[in-house]
């Protein structure tokens, strides 16, 4: 039982951090949007490049709650 504890703690975990990065990128995709024409060209550039490094984050915290979730189906 205490493995089941840990897996479910991970998942919980995991979305934690998965909504912390959606809110994130909300965030600045709309920043990027309000300010892609004022703001200075580094300043975007550097906001596109965070925006791609939070979607893949995004995207591989999805996939470890898929296969955390899987792994307590088994148990």
């Amino acid at each position: 039982m205490p493995e089941l504890d840990a897996a479910k703690e991970e998942i919980s975990y995991l979305k934690l951090w998965l909504g912390i990065m959606v809110a994130t990128g909300i965030s600045l995709i709309a920043w990027l949007l309000t300010n892609f024409r004022s703001a200075y060209w580094l300043f975007v550039g550097g906001g596109l490049a965070a925006m791609v490094l939070i979607a893949l984050g995004c995207i591989w915290a999805h996939l470890r709650i898929r296969w955390k979730i899987e792994d307590v189906r088994r148990l």
